[in-house]
């Protein structure tokens, strides 16, 4: 064996020479002739935005006014703190603010544990058309209003509805599933679940086809069973979807469904089902109060952003999701 062949193989390659240093950066006029098209694109959503959600923001003024749509916002009252010190001494304010947190947490919840049970069973489920008719099923109502929705529940939740007669068949007396205190909070968790537990779904079941389908069939040479397997592989392998949609569910804490809530309850179920968005919309437009309606916004949007500000921190520190 010749002297070349037995070097090294490294040694034989003709070396490469490698550039060091910077490359030359590309010029704004470079990069705005490049890219223009794209900013021109966002242009009408930048416009929505500061139309929609920026320029309205200046109303919270009121807040701090004896607001008279009359005067306008440049020469009503100022009152500073009054409203949030009424607000904050209001009798009916905790009991309101109970309601939506009690509400909008069963409802959080529920819809986690209710959707990745689901999507746990669609996923073992062996008939595609099965599989397929009932994902369809439990996901439609999420694409309903509660305009629709809640014209249906009030017919079959009627005291003579259809719900009504089939427990009247078992000797049960009729109940007012949406006029009783002690059955409207469970009427709104459950109707609530119904509607949004399919969409949830949907995402547990795309996290679910992620998972190596090899770990399953080396678990079950191994003689795992299907619990098995599902809480040693299945359930792992969705954790960071879990937690992910778990820490940014708490942006939702004040939000117990203002459409669900306005179109099913009634003053006899204010106890109970009153919270905070329907409050300021009797308040604010209903009864005209319109400063105090605005304070209450205003504390509830505070809360909310601090709520979704820690949202974001725990998806980033626990399931690694960013925006940036």
């Amino acid at each position: 064996m010749g002297d070349s062949q037995s070097r090294p193989y490294s040694r034989r390659c003709k070396r490469i020479p490698v550039k060091t240093g910077t490359s030359s950066r590309m010029t704004i006029r470079q990069y705005i002739k490049r890219a223009w098209p794209l900013y021109v694109m966002i242009v009408p959503g930048v416009i929505f935005v500061l139309l929609f959600r920026y320029y309205p923001m200046y109303g919270i003024v009121i807040a701090f006014q004896d607001f008279s749509p009359a005067k306008g916002f440049a020469n009503s009252p100022w009152v500073g703190w009054e409203n949030f010190e009424f607000l904050f001494s209001f009798p009916e304010f905790g009991r309101i603010l109970r309601n939506t947190v009690l509400i909008a947490v069963v409802k959080i919840v529920a819809d986690q544990i209710g959707a990745i049970i689901l999507a746990l069973l669609l996923n073992e489920a062996r008939i595609l058309l099965f599989r397929r008719t009932i994902q369809t099923l439990i996901y439609l109502p999420y694409f309903l209003s509660w305009i629709v929705l809640g014209g249906i529940l009030l017919d079959i939740l009627a005291p003579h509805g259809i719900l009504n007669q089939a427990i009247g068949n078992f000797g049960i007396k009729p109940q007012l599933f949406l006029g009783s205190n002690n059955w409207f909070r469970g009427t709104v968790i459950l109707s609530g679940f119904w509607k949004n537990v399919g969409f949830s779904t949907i995402i547990y079941l795309a996290a679910l086809t992620a998972i190596n389908p090899v770990l399953h069939e080396a678990a079950a040479i191994d003689g795992a069973g299907r619990f098995r397997r599902i809480w040693h592989i299945t359930l792992p392998g969705i954790r960071p979807t879990i937690v992910l949609l778990a820490a940014l569910s708490l942006g939702d804490v004040l939000e117990a469904g203002f459409e669900q809530i306005l179109t099913l309850y009634s003053p006899a179920v204010y106890r109970t089902g009153d919270i905070i968005d329907t409050n300021v919309y009797r308040v604010g437009l209903v009864s005209a109060q319109y400063s105090l309606a605005g304070a209450v916004g205003l504390f509830k949007s505070f809360i909310s952003f601090f709520l979704i500000v820690l949202s974001y921190y725990l998806a980033d520190r626990f399931a690694g999701y960013r925006i940036l």
